[in-house]
């Protein structure tokens, strides 16, 4: 469920890529630049957050199998 989450927001971010990179201008001065390298800068950063998310993530067979291979102590009765 959480893969497709990451999913949707690597989706999300490379349309919002696609539509705001050719209309910011990097080489201007002032706030303009500032605000255009900053904005790709958090963009890069929530690719990067996402796909490590993504690729990273624990796999749900080998959970369910170190709990199956845990062992139960038997009760000895004692009179």
């Amino acid at each position: 469920m959480k893969k497709n989450r990451y999913l949707l927001c690597l989706l999300v971010c490379g349309f919002l890529l696609y539509f705001a990179v050719p209309r910011l201008n990097i080489f201007s001065e002032g706030i303009e630049g500032i605000f255009a390298i900053s904005w790709l800068a958090f963009a890069l950063i929530v690719i990067a957050g996402n796909l490590t998310a993504l690729l990273y993530s624990p796999k749900r067979s080998s959970l369910s199998s170190k709990v199956q291979a845990v062992p139960e102590k038997k009760r000895d009765r004692s009179y």
